[in-house]
């Protein structure tokens, strides 16, 4: 018998056939019956579920390498860590096993993931796993075949069974579907978590979400480290727009990035009572929020962090915030959702939440008064190169090459490189005036375009959002409908750094009669009120 069972996976669900084939395989029993299925029997069920003891004789450990153990609330990894360590350890209390259970963070993709593994049990559990000692547990082919390679023996779990037994993932996914089967294969001691934690719940929310990915981002293209510079980069000038109208008590950033903005309300002393509350969405942020709370960064005790998308659904109680904060987060929400219906839910759900006489200050892009109307465009053509057509391909590239290839257009040129990865209606008609650079096409169009053109290293996230869907007379509309006052201070504005830095230089805009029309607004503050007696 070998010493170690060595079993790397993520682990975010046990089932019973893993009971009861890991105690056989611990205690030198057999796994296979005479006709080549699995021999569970309602015995073996009943056994697993009411625990066997460990049997000293066995004198195998079951080595646990749960990987991508730092992810959490994705929807490839949706259970923290944590509680897969406390439903592992049950299950082996259950099932009769002798475990040691060691955690194996996310790495970048390589083929030495069995050696990385290894190396992570040496140095987190003092165990030197070796061809000699330890046999790996594995049903996935491309993982066993790494340990293949290093001289391991295989043992194939799932695949060693004809038929193939339920695999722990596709049990989770009829969780996630709401089948019912689900709790027959799941293993005792994650139905005793997932139901004392409501593991269950969070399993439907994050798999089922529509909005994020499966490394928890809102796309697979953004650089959040680039996000999270330009958040810092501006939390000074956010705060000093929006201090004066900020509530005390419990403030909620919605959308808080890396959290900037909560940094520079901690060290307000008038708030120094409040609750001060991040929520965001994307994995990279979140962690960068909990690691700075780690690190000190906040002298208030009450500050927290929540991951969560907004989009699923009410994340505080009615009547409980005293002043919400969203920076650029309502033009994402009308672009990953359903436009108007998901932008009224989650300001209906803003409502909702804030107490009366409670504030939501807003802050994001605006569409200019008029954005369907159309509009002549003039556009650069001397500051880079005029290939005859876009790329079709730029999503195969390397983020590098992607911003490369951009960099090197005219202005004129990436126009037609936007119409080719927007993901939004965008049409544009050219003007023979004998440049090449004038084309006519809807004002919203065209300020969707101008004010993302430059996002050289985040083009492919940049393109699958609108920033124009609302002008000033939309959200007014929208927030009297909902049953929010608006507050003087509230109104679209220009940002002329914009205009002197991204838009002049290239670019000039007049109306179809040629006659030349100043540059419409860029932004929208809003200060939205629920009255007191309601």
């Amino acid at each position: 018998m070998p010493r170690y069972l060595l079993f790397p996976g993520r682990h975010h669900l046990l089932t019973r056939f893993q009971a009861d084939y890991l105690h056989r395989f611990a205690t030198g029993g057999d796994h296979d019956t005479p006709d080549g299925g699995h021999g569970v029997t309602e015995r073996d069920h009943d056994a697993a579920a009411g625990g066997r003891p460990v049997d000293p004789s066995a004198d195998v450990t079951v080595v646990w390498a749960v990987t991508s153990a730092n992810h959490e609330n994705t929807r490839r990894n949706p259970v923290p860590y944590h509680r897969r360590e406390a439903a592992i350890e049950r299950f082996s209390v259950l099932a009769g096993l002798r475990s040691v259970v060691v955690p194996v963070f996310d790495t970048a993709e390589t083929d030495r993931f069995a050696e990385v593994t290894l190396k992570n049990v040496a140095a987190t559990a003092g165990l030197e796993l070796t061809p000699e000692n330890t046999v790996v547990a594995c049903s996935t082919p491309q993982v066993a075949a790494m340990y293949a390679r290093l001289g391991f023996p295989i043992a194939g779990v799932e695949a060693d069974v004809d038929p193939t037994p339920a695999r722990p993932w596709d049990v989770l996914l009829r969780l996630a579907a709401d089948d019912p089967s689900w709790r027959e294969l799941a293993h005792p001691a994650t139905l005793d978590v997932y139901a004392r934690y409501r593991l269950d719940d969070l399993v439907r929310s994050v798999v089922n979400d529509p909005v994020v990915g499966d490394e928890g981002g809102l796309t697979a293209t953004r650089d959040y480290r680039t996000y999270a510079e330009a958040f810092a980069d501006a939390a000074q000038r956010k705060w000093a727009t929006v201090r004066e109208h900020v509530r005390p008590g419990r403030i909620v950033d919605v959308g808080c990035g890396a959290g900037a903005v909560l940094e520079l309300a901690d060290r307000e002393p008038t708030l120094r009572e409040s609750d001060l509350i991040g929520v965001e969405v994307a994995r990279h942020l979140y962690e960068e929020c909990v690691h700075k709370k780690a690190q000190g960064f906040f002298t208030n005790p009450n500050v927290f962090f929540y991951r969560r998308n907004v989009l699923g659904g009410a994340v505080f109680a009615p009547r409980s915030v005293d002043t919400t904060l969203t920076f650029a987060l309502t033009h994402e929400i009308w672009s990953y959702g359903d436009r108007m219906a998901s932008l009224r839910r989650f300001v209906q759900a803003i409502y909702e939440h804030t107490v009366p006489g409670g504030v939501w200050i807003n802050s994001d892009v605006c569409g200019p008064d008029g954005r369907d109307r159309t509009v002549r465009l003039r556009l650069s053509t001397t500051d880079g190169a005029n290939p005859a057509r876009p790329r079709e391909d730029l999503a195969s590239l390397p983020a590098d090459q992607v911003a490369a290839h951009l960099t090197g257009l005219s202005t004129r040129a990436r126009l037609d490189q936007f119409a080719v990865d927007y993901r939004f209606p965008f049409g544009f008609r050219s003007v023979d005036d004998g440049t090449g650079g004038l084309v006519e096409l809807p004002l919203g169009s065209a300020m969707d375009f101008l004010t993302r053109k430059d996002y050289t290293d985040n083009w492919l996230s940049e393109t699958q959002e609108e920033f124009c869907g609302l002008e000033w007379a939309d959200w007014k509309a929208l927030l009297a409908d909902v049953g929010f006052e608006v507050d003087p201070a509230s109104g679209p504005y220009r940002n002329d750094w914009i205009v002197t830095h991204r838009l002049a230089p290239s670019a000039a805009l007049s109306r179809v009669d040629g006659a030349a029309l100043d540059w419409p607004v860029t932004h929208v503050l809003l200060v939205a009120r629920r009255p007191v007696n309601t």
